[in-house]
C-alpha cells in the first residue's frame, strides 16, 4: 500500500495525493476541452482538434440516449460528458505519472483512491434519486422506487439501492487500484537483479500501461453508462 502525505484544516485531514491528482485531472481535463473549442468552424476538415472533441460529444450524448431518450437526458448531456471525461483522465494519469518525495506518493490516479471514487458514486446516485422525485414527485417516486413490485420488498429495495452506490465506486476503484499496484511490482522487479531483472519487467510495464489504458476507457465508459440507467430506472 503506497503511503501517502496527509495535512489538517479546520481539523479535518486531507491526502495531499487526492488533493494534487483530483487538481491535476481537473486542470487536464479544462485544458483540453479549451483547446479543442478554440476556433470553431462549421465543417472542420481533415483530423483536426474539433472532430476529437465532437467525436467525444457524440459518444457521450449516444451514451444518455441509449437509456434517457428524453428532456431528462439532454439535461444531462453536459454532466456526463464532463464526468466520462474526468474519469477517463483520472484513470489515466497513474499509468503515465506517479509522482514519490520521501517515501510518499503525491501524484498518482485520484480514482485509485476509493473516497474519490466513493464521492462520484454518491453523486451520481444522488442526481439519479433527485431527478426521480423532481419528475415523479415524492410519492410515487418512492412508490416505484422502494414498493415496486409489492410493499413487501421494501428492505430489499432498500439494500438494492445501496448495494448501486457500493457497486458503482468500489468497481472503478479496484480495477484503477490493481492496475497501479501491478505496475508498482513490475517496478520492483525491475529493480530487483539488475540488468537480468530489468528487461523483462520493462516489457511486461509496457504491455501492462497499454492494457491499463484499455482498461480505464473502459471503466469510464461503464461509469457513465451505469449513471445514464441509474437515472431511467428512477425516472420512468
Amino acid at each position: 500500500m503506497e503511503k501517502t502525505a496527509t495535512f489538517s484544516i479546520a481539523g479535518l485531514t486531507f491526502d495531499w495525493s487526492v488533493v494534487i491528482s483530483t487538481l491535476v485531472s481537473m486542470t487536464i481535463v479544462f485544458l483540453l476541452a479549451f483547446w479543442t473549442s478554440r476556433k470553431l468552424v462549421m465543417k472542420p476538415a481533415g483530423k483536426s482538434k474539433q472532430n476529437m472533441l465532437e467525436w467525444v460529444i457524440d459518444f457521450t450524448n449516444n451514451i444518455v440516449d441509449g437509456s434517457l431518450p428524453n428532456k431528462t437526458g439532454n439535461s444531462l448531456k453536459f454532466f456526463i460528458f464532463s464526468m466520462f471525461l474526468f474519469i477517463f483522465v483520472g484513470n489515466q494519469l497513474g499509468v503515465a505519472f506517479t509522482v514519490d518525495v520521501g517515501g510518499n506518493t503525491f501524484l498518482n490516479s485520484p480514482t485509485a483512491n476509493p473516497l474519490v471514487t466513493m464521492t462520484l458514486a454518491l453523486i451520481a446516485i444522488t442526481i439519479a434519486h433527485f431527478l426521480g422525485v423532481e419528475k415523479q414527485g415524492f410519492k410515487n417516486y418512492f412508490k416505484s422506487v422502494y414498493l415496486s413490485p409489492f410493499s413487501v420488498l421494501f428492505p430489499l429495495n432498500l439494500i438494492e439501492q445501496f448495494t448501486s452506490f457500493l457497486t458503482l465506486g468500489l468497481r472503478l476503484f479496484g480495477n484503477i487500484f490493481a492496475g497501479e499496484m501491478v505496475l508498482s511490482l513490475l517496478w520492483q522487479l525491475a529493480q530487483s537483479a539488475g540488468a537480468i531483472s530489468f528487461v523483462p519487467a520493462f516489457l511486461l510495464t509496457i504491455i501492462w500501461q497499454g492494457f491499463s489504458l484499455f482498461i480505464g476507457a473502459i471503466q469510464a465508459f461503464v461509469f457513465v453508462t451505469l449513471t445514464t440507467v441509474y437515472v431511467s430506472e428512477k425516472t420512468e
